[in-house]
């Protein structure tokens, strides 16, 4: 299948001067080339400016305090034509482009539903705990130059988005801005800079816009992991691609009793069951705004027990698992419906696209040297790639 990634116009990494969004990379790299589909219709011009109830009482958490989830531009909106415009007129025209059309605000991207149930969560949180620093604390990243901060504000004021923190790098990596905002999750469009972001300790995934996406819900942020090599360690996935599915599962059975190692989203899901507990406390357990859900193709009985056994000795859990013991994920994660799906496998990422779900991919791992994607669809008519 195709999928497209979330863009944040930008720039190679290489081009130090280039200001117009992030790194290019991705767009080079054969094996993260996706086709486009056109964006979805956007707005009509003419900004309508909406009230921001940022007075009363309304504060802005201390990084060190929140569960701070830097996103990049390409994910929150829609950029597919501003991509194009920088690709085949440079700089200088992508910018004057960005000025003429301010005050036309982009359409929401793969990473939008999912900031908007952030808020919704926050909403609730700030009911309950007026005075506490405990909340999401959303952070907009991107390469972009300061000249573009006009239409990304218009636009977050027209989707009616509490953010008010931006980093604007003017073409320089983020990494180092990512780690004094004491990021917990990092959301790009760009493979390469995921990568690196892992590399410094910081969970991310580059996400995609999948061409169909199903509704979510408003009420109730929804988080799907899978387990080896997002939650966990690749330990055991080295064990299956080295040695194959026995001795994978004579490995798992002769260690249910050693903890696996945390792989990169263990800290996130950590951050998200701290919340959770807020609302425990309150009562509302059964109601709880935040609902998590481990997605693992391990099988239950000879596999499962481990991962188990792993998250309860972490003092975590997730409010579901599922061991689908090889089954596709996409007909699950379809009832599941959540906001975002992590996975290290690009199968398992453009087999829950195809089935509408926001997913994301977490390059880390052995299975990254083993990568292989879904067999595209026949079609009548050879999509075209932007």
């Amino acid at each position: 299948m195709d999928l497209n990634p979330g863009q944040d116009t930008g720039a190679t990494a290489a081009a130090t001067n280039a200001t117009n969004g992030d790194s290019d990379r991705s767009w080079q790299d054969p094996n993260d080339t996706y086709h486009h589909t056109s964006p979805s219709k956007k707005p009509k011009p003419g900004m309508v400016r909406r009230s921001r109830k940022v007075e009363g009482g309304i504060f802005f958490p201390k990084p060190e305090n929140a569960v701070t989830i830097a996103v990049s531009s390409r994910v929150l909106f829609r950029t597919e034509t501003e991509q194009k415009v920088y690709k085949q007129r440079g700089i200088e025209e992508y910018l004057k482009y960005q000025v003429e059309h301010e005050n036309e605000p982009f359409a929401p991207g793969p990473a939008f539903p999912f900031v908007k149930a952030l808020e919704t969560v926050n909403a609730q949180l700030r009911e309950l705990y007026p005075e506490s620093e405990e909340l999401f604390d959303i952070v907009l990243v991107t390469y972009n130059h300061a000249h573009v901060g006009v239409r990304l504000i218009n636009t977050i004021n027209y989707h009616n988005l509490f953010i008010e923190r931006f980093c604007m790098t003017g073409g320089s990596s983020p990494i180092g801005y990512l780690k004094a905002y004491h990021t917990n999750l990092y959301l790009s469009a760009d493979s390469e800079k995921v990568r690196e972001a892992l590399e410094e300790g910081i969970a991310a995934a580059t996400m995609f816009m999948p061409e169909k996406q199903t509704e979510v819900s408003e009420t109730q942020l929804r988080v799907a992991f899978d387990g080896d090599a997002v939650l966990f360690s690749d330990e055991s996935e080295r064990i299956f691609k080295a040695h194959g599915l026995d001795k994978f599962f004579e490995h798992e059975m002769e260690h249910e009793n050693m903890l696996l190692d945390h792989g990169p989203l263990k800290g996130f899901l950590e951050s998200l069951g701290k919340l959770q507990k807020k609302f425990y406390a309150k009562g509302q357990r059964l109601n709880c705004p935040i609902r998590t859900y481990l997605v693992t193709a391990r099988s239950a009985a000879s596999s499962g027990i481990r991962a188990l056994k792993t998250l309860r000795a972490w003092g975590l859990e997730t409010d579901e698992a599922l061991f689908l013991a090889g089954a596709p994920k996409g007909p699950m994660l379809e009832k599941i419906r959540p906001h975002i799906y992590f996975d290290d496998q690009m199968f398992h990422v453009e087999g829950a696209a195809e089935m509408g779900t926001i997913a994301a991919h977490v390059p880390y791992g052995v299975a990254q040297k083993y990568q292989h994607h879904k067999k595209p669809a026949e079609k009548k008519e050879p999509s075209t790639s932007k």
